[in-house]
């Protein structure tokens, strides 16, 4: 098994390296494909399926599964750059074991080389687990703990829906990092990406000259439809499409959602569509889509 899993991630790195669709950055969740905890060897993996398309990438905890210290080791010496996320929910204590978390990582890794930002919760706002002043006071306390270790010039943000980004939250974050996600909006993939990009400018407008980030955004490939939104491999693919060349000719930096099919996330949400956001199947070495995923031209 081991060896025939080795050879189809050669067959696969071989076809993708030779012109693979680069995108700014991607979502990467290191959990196993049965949402097992990884080991840095599997996340080394991992960066091989995933160098072809990015050498950027944002987790959501560096707690949970303690999934930091893999993913930091397995892109020493290397290219790639990561967002490192703290995840928030009602329970301070989470909150509190992931920033701990990332101080003691910040003993061990270069932190200057090899991350890029700190996103301080993913959606906690959003999910009336915290008020914007609870959320804006922990991105002040992390900033501080960076700073009391000499790491005050790595970027902290928060990760919101467009719609919950309030100005308490502006302030405070060093980049806006948005979500939006037009297929739960219910809209038709003909007017999805005109209506995430208003989000994106209306963002802009709000955030009066800082940069704004979209942290997530994609369509899922399979799954129950919602509303007027298909889900469907070609639907997929066209969002991909006019949203990664729209964003590039915008100077809009993002992070799609998502690197891998993930079952295991179905089984953890009411929705069957959630395991399907990926660019590479469930086997996390199987690209979904054929090259040219997009052209720009």
């Amino acid at each position: 098994m081991k060896f025939a899993y080795h050879i189809a991630l050669f067959a696969s790195l071989a076809s993708t390296a030779l012109g693979a669709s680069q995108f700014f950055g991607l979502n990467y969740n290191p959990k196993r494909p049965d949402g097992s905890c990884p080991n840095v060897y599997q996340v080394q993996d991992d960066l091989k399926v995933l160098r072809p398309y990015t050498n950027r990438l944002r987790i959501y905890s560096v707690h949970d599964c303690n999934q930091g210290e893999p993913v930091l080791r397995a892109m020493e010496n290397t290219d790639w750059k990561v967002e490192l996320g703290l995840w928030v929910n009602k329970n301070d204590a989470v909150f509190e074991a992931d920033k701990n978390e990332l101080l003691r990582l910040t003993k061990y890794f270069n932190f200057a080389k090899q991350v890029s930002a700190v996103v301080v919760g993913s959606e906690a706002v959003y999910r009336k687990e915290q008020t914007a002043e609870q959320l804006a006071a922990k991105i002040r306390n992390v900033k501080q703990a960076l700073a009391n270790v000499g790491l005050a010039s790595i970027p902290v943000t928060t990760s919101e829906t467009w719609p919950t980004y309030y100005q308490t939250l502006i302030k405070e974050v060093d980049f806006v990092n948005m979500h939006g996600f037009p297929f739960w909006e219910g809209v038709s993939i003909d007017k999805a990406n005109d209506k995430m990009f208003q989000h994106i400018y209306d963002l802009q407008a709000a955030a009066k000259g800082k940069k704004v980030v979209v942290g997530e955004t994609g369509w899922p490939s399979a799954g129950d439809h919602y509303g007027a939104a298909q889900t469907g491999m070609h639907n997929a693919q066209s969002y991909l499409h006019q949203f990664v060349c729209r964003a590039a000719r915008e100077n809009i930096e993002y992070y799609y959602f998502n690197s891998f099919d993930q079952n295991w996330a179905s089984t953890n949400n009411a929705s069957n569509v959630e395991g399907n956001w990926g660019i590479v199947k469930n086997d996390y070495v199987t690209p979904k889509f054929a090259e040219p995923i997009y052209s720009c031209k």
